[in-house]
């Protein structure tokens, strides 16, 4: 891989945090009290289907995070080291990050206020509305809930919290890479990227010890595109995992991160998550929805082809589906 120019994994001053170790070791233990330390599973390749059978995958299983996503980490980072004002929280997601907003606000006794658009599965809609958000549904596009959602932060006076792109949603992701160092020596993440939230904490806190792979659904190629443009570009959205990895531009945050510490990215056809989707339930009858089954796809599809005794770990990171009914 060509040498990429190097930048700090860091944010703007103003921002008020810094996305390194240092400032994910102490927001960890911060949310700790808060967050599941979710367990990895280690499965023998040749059960799985896949070649090089004597090293074994190590599956860290987010899905049982509450809210069924890592994106309870961020949300609880967000409210428990910023102002949180009279007027609540607000948040536009596809709704995993909706879900785990809603969830930290009920839990620390704080109102949200959560913008979703119409593609958000029934699945989440109900989690964000068993968590007593206040839930609108808007149009098609998630730009235009994150539109509305600041629109309307702005106007009451309530704290936005982004989905991916905000310093201490980054940071908190980032427990999530701490957690995992500690469970399993690897040498290669696989991780579903969308906005780059999840990715970008991963990432920083492996701060290049560890080798960190994107994976992408050929949909939703966000990371991929502004590496090979230099920059965070739109792209179009579409797609099997659109309502959780359907970020129309990679976070201006998450960028720098990614060209220093995320090794590449690869991308994967639908089918190829729906298949992830189908092994991971067959074999070892754990439910994701697809988004969480992505990073596992890269495997499955040979689009990620370990070297003989890679010690790779999976990070399955939501299970906010229906029903477990995986029929192509």
């Amino acid at each position: 891989m060509a040498a990429r120019k190097h930048f700090c994994a860091s944010i703007s001053p103003e921002a008020g945090a810094l996305i390194d170790r240092d400032g994910i070791a102490a927001t960890e233990k911060l949310i700790r009290p808060h967050i599941r330390r979710t367990p990895i599973l280690e499965v023998a390749r040749r059960d799985l289907g896949l070649e090089a059978p004597g090293v074994p995958l190590a599956f860290k299983l987010e899905q049982l995070q509450h809210t069924g996503s890592f994106k309870a980490r961020g949300a609880f980072a967000n409210l428990l080291t910023r102002a949180v004002p009279k007027a609540g929280v607000a948040a536009a997601s596809g709704g995993n990050h909706g879900a785990a907003v809603a969830y930290a606000a009920k839990t620390l006794g704080y109102p949200a206020k959560i913008f979703v658009p119409s593609i958000s599965s029934p699945a989440k809609i109900a989690r964000i509305r068993g968590y007593g958000a206040d839930l609108v549904i808007g149009t098609e596009r998630y730009p235009d809930s994150v539109a509305a959602s600041e629109a309307w932060a702005a106007g009451a006076g309530a704290l936005g919290v982004h989905a991916y792109d905000g310093a201490e949603t980054i940071i908190g992701a980032g427990s999530l890479g701490l957690e995992l160092a500690e469970q399993a020596p690897l040498d290669t993440v696989l991780v579903a990227v969308g906005g780059g939230g999840l990715i970008a904490g991963v990432a920083a806190w492996y701060a290049g010890k560890t080798r960190v792979v994107g994976v992408e659904p050929e949909g939703a190629p966000t990371l991929h595109a502004a590496l090979a443009a230099g920059r965070p570009v739109d792209v179009g959205v579409s797609g099997v995992a659109a309502d959780s990895l359907g970020a129309t531009r990679i976070g201006e945050h998450v960028f720098p991160i990614a060209l220093r510490h995320v090794e590449r990215v690869v991308l994967v056809e639908d089918e190829a998550i729906r298949a992830a989707q189908r092994r991971l339930w067959d074999v070892l009858r754990l439910v994701v929805e697809p988004g969480g089954a992505t990073a596992f796809a890269a495997l499955t599809s040979g689009r990620y082809r370990p070297q003989p005794g890679e010690r790779v770990g999976v990070i399955l990171c939501g299970a906010n589906t229906s029903a477990v009914d995986f029929a192509p």
